[in-house]
């Protein structure tokens, strides 16, 4: 599968042009990266004028709207449409978000669009995650108990559950990790916010019994550690969730165990 990295400072040039409907009152400009392992050459930045009387409020209407209407040889993924699934997560007027809960009139002039940063990219908008699901699956993201289990559920205290508040509501979008300049550094090794914060989840259910085991598999100079809080992942958290504070909560028990 060809894939692009750009080099440390590298911008795409401008491309294509795309020019709004004669008559269209309402018209703001998209800039989008392009980029085509088929075509080969190096990455431009497209312009598409769209008339916003006929697009929908969010950035991923106007990106379908260009898919459908003006420009099919667009890549980018998408699927709920409704800020659960994750897939539309890229780099919208310069934060990681996502699209379909993003308004466009929450953005000032034009609105630059770009792949999740630091990643390979596979085409246009479509970044490479092969290797960030690898390290989620590292972290064996499942409950973990010997017993067998009862006849109807695992049941737990409100106290219990209320500590998977701020964990499970993780979409997997990565717009955090993608942030964090440790894991642009030490990505191949260091797991990253989203990645910890779901290693948290499972360490912080009362119904999990590899309390222990996780926290061992934890245990690395880089696989946790390269975090410095910065919080870069909490600010773009598009769920508003706060990563940082899981990483922190899984220091904590690193420490209180020896």
């Amino acid at each position: 599968m060809a894939e692009l990295t750009l080099p440390a400072g590298s911008r795409p040039k401008p491309g294509k042009t795309f020019k709004a409907p004669v008559g269209a009152k309402r018209v703001k400009t998209f800039k989008i990266y392009r980029w085509d392992p088929d075509t080969g050459g190096n990455p431009t930045i497209d312009s598409y004028e769209i008339d916003l009387d006929q697009c929908g409020p969010m950035v991923l209407d106007a990106i379908i709207k260009i898919k459908n209407e003006v420009d099919s040889t667009l890549a980018f993924r998408r699927s709920c449409r409704e800020g659960v699934c994750g897939s539309c997560s890229m780099n919208i007027d310069g934060t990681n978000t996502l699209a379909c809960t993003k308004f466009i009139s929450e953005i000032k002039g034009d609105v630059k669009i770009y792949p999740l940063p630091h990643m390979s990219v596979i085409k246009d908008l479509v970044p490479d995650l092969t290797q960030i699901f690898a390290q989620y699956q590292s972290i064996e993201p499942w409950l973990k108990n010997e017993n067998l289990p009862p006849e109807r559920e695992r049941l737990q205290t409100p106290a219990e559950r209320a500590k998977l508040d701020g964990l499970w509501e993780c979409i997997l979008c990565f717009s955090c990790s993608t942030a964090c300049p440790s894991y642009w550094w030490n990505g191949d090794r260091y797991l990253g916010p989203a990645v910890l914060l779901q290693a948290y989840r499972f360490i912080a259910d009362s119904r999990d019994e590899a309390t222990g085991e996780r926290l061992d598999q934890l245990e690395d100079p880089f696989r946790l550690y390269r975090c410095h809080t910065i919080m870069n992942c909490t600010k773009t958290c598009p769920k508003g969730l706060n990563p940082a504070k899981a990483i922190a909560e899984i220091k904590k028990l690193m420490v209180e165990r020896r």
